[in-house]
């Protein structure tokens, strides 16, 4: 059912890598003891709500738990790079 939940949150809206190179940055700059952080995040990446950028950062965490977990098997990418032969 979580899985679930995941997938239909992230439909509800949708992030150009754009947006998420900017969410990434923002999140670097604005900690979690930083006064108001969702509104100055939101603001930073543009086009998106406090709220959207908040959930949009559970998503991140609960994902990168999951993979952490062991649960999502972190993906070999064959051919990707300067090295690859």
């Amino acid at each position: 059912m979580a899985a679930n939940t995941i997938t239909s949150s992230r439909c509800n809206s949708y992030w150009t890598p754009k947006q998420n190179k900017l969410f990434e940055k923002a999140l670097a700059v604005y900690d979690k003891d930083t006064p108001d952080r969702w509104q100055k995040v939101a603001e930073a990446v543009g086009d998106k709500s406090p709220e959207e950028v908040r959930r949009h950062y559970e998503i991140l965490v609960a994902d990168l738990m999951h993979i952490e977990s062991g649960r999502i098997p972190i993906p070999n990418y064959k051919g990707t790079g300067s090295n690859s032969r």
